[in-house]
């Protein structure tokens, strides 16, 4: 009989968005301090003849096509970049939103590399599996590992692995979605140009989480605004959490919609969690812890 492999693809926050311009051609320059979660979507890879991929789970109707899912893409780059790569059936259980700012399709695209390597006694740092990552999507290299750390660029720069304190947070989805290219695209940035907007804090290990608080709250995410045109109900989602007793910091992930409070303590999450969902049953809401 042959046994499944499974892993977790965590939901990637951006606890930081920096947009520092545009290059000439067209892709935007960013730097953003990312965490993720410890659960969301799940992945399960059986040994198989051909590649073969089944998908299901509460959010699964949002996913789009099979044959567009990240996932599936990248397992035929590694498979492109690995001779006799041994394939099987892919599984994905979709529990987060989609096109929501938490990098679920890049999280369950570099989990099926977790995935594909383990079934071909690849080593986590074989530079194939980098460069399959690279190629499938900007986000896929930071969800290899997801762990905490800086990004920069297009996606391709990355910091070394942050140790942070625990961070109790509160996610928040509305269940709008919100494209990045229609969010980039209202910030009106001309390509080969570069943004003012002032420089990242320095951010490093082992910081207490005060220190940390009031590091984040120096920086930003430049998209925030444009999300909000483009979709008000982010700003009511924020002005929410913001108000949320023990909530310390209230900000938008990524290109949104979904947002995230950090707060003082797991009891104040509880606490905010009820109250969020007895006023807004239709809302996507999540307690998690970062790392």
């Amino acid at each position: 009989m042959s046994h499944s492999l499974v892993e977790r693809a965590p939901a990637k926050i951006n606890l930081s968005l920096h947009v520092l311009g545009r290059r000439d051609d067209g892709y935007h320059e960013l730097e953003s301090l990312v965490a993720f979660t410890r659960s969301g979507d799940l992945l399960s890879w059986t040994p198989g003849e051909s590649l073969r991929f089944v998908l299901d789970g509460p959010t699964a109707a949002d996913s789009g096509t099979l044959e567009d899912n990240l996932a599936v893409k990248a397992v035929r780059n590694l498979a492109e970049r690995v001779e006799g790569l041994k394939l099987g059936t892919l599984h994905l259980t979709k529990n987060l939103p989609v096109a929501a700012g938490i990098g679920g399709g890049s999280s369950d695209a570099a989990a099926a590399l977790r995935l594909a390597a383990r079934a071909n006694a690849l080593s986590a740092d074989d530079p194939r599996l980098l460069e399959a990552a690279r190629t499938t999507g900007a986000d896929v290299p930071v969800c290899l590992d997801a762990q905490a750390r800086m990004m920069a660029g297009i996606g391709e720069k990355l910091g070394p692995i942050l140790s942070l304190p625990p961070l109790p947070v509160l996610i928040v989805n509305p269940r709008q979605k919100l494209e990045t290219k229609s969010v980039f695209a209202r910030m009106k940035i001309a390509p080969g140009t570069r943004t003012s907007f002032g420089s990242h804090p320095v951010i490093s290990s082992n910081l207490d989480f005060e220190t940390l608080i009031a590091a984040l709250r120096k920086s930003r995410n430049d998209m925030e605004d444009a999300a909000c045109v483009l979709a008000p109900i982010v700003s009511d989602v924020l002005a929410v959490l913001a108000a949320a007793p023990g909530c310390r910091l209230a900000r938008m992930s990524g290109s949104g919609a979904t947002c995230f409070g950090i707060f003082a303590d797991c009891r104040a999450v509880a606490r905010a969690k009820k109250t969020i969902l007895d006023a807004h049953r239709d809302w996507w809401v999540k307690a998690a812890m970062l790392n």
